[in-house]
């Protein structure tokens, strides 16, 4: 999580802040995508000997091995750069979440905005304005997200 406080032109803070929040992954697609070619490339070698001296079958185990884990691989990549934003400043409280390279943003004003704080420990944190209802901190583990929901509850304007 990255808790930011920006600056004007002239130095002094606006007032404005804005927490990111990532999913941790140890590896980019691009690295995911060079081991995959790296793991094709060895099996289908194995594959290809076994092949040559009369093991037909094998290339066809090795096919469909690469094929499943080439779609566990995808599967993981979509979700490697979902992420969550939150940004407030005095007039609008912005809500970004990435999901499986699809974005949905939420503008709402941070003097009608409640934010309920998970009361079970597996909970996400709501935030609510006149019906509209967003759940965030999906990134954060259980004690991070209770203090990430009190943050940006006294970061609020209140009524």
């Amino acid at each position: 999580m990255t808790d930011q406080r920006t600056e004007g032109q002239t130095g002094q803070p606006t007032g404005e802040r804005e927490w990111i929040s990532k999913r941790n992954c140890s590896i980019t697609p691009r690295q995911l995508l060079i081991a995959y070619g790296a793991l094709c490339g060895v099996s289908f070698a194995v594959a290809a000997f076994f092949t040559w001296h009369g093991a037909w079958y094998v290339m066809c185990f090795a096919l469909l091995e690469m094929t499943a884990v080439g779609a566990a691989f995808l599967l993981w990549a979509r979700h490697a750069t979902d992420r969550e934003r939150v940004a407030l400043d005095q007039h609008c409280l912005l809500i970004e979440l990435v999901e499986a390279e699809r974005a949905r943003h939420f503008r709402l004003d941070p003097r009608k905005t409640r934010v309920e704080i998970p009361a079970a420990y597996h909970r996400l944190i709501a935030v609510e304005q006149q019906g509209t209802r967003i759940e965030i901190g999906r990134f954060y583990p259980a004690p991070r997200r209770q203090q990430f929901a009190r943050e940006l509850r006294s970061a609020l304007v209140p009524d």
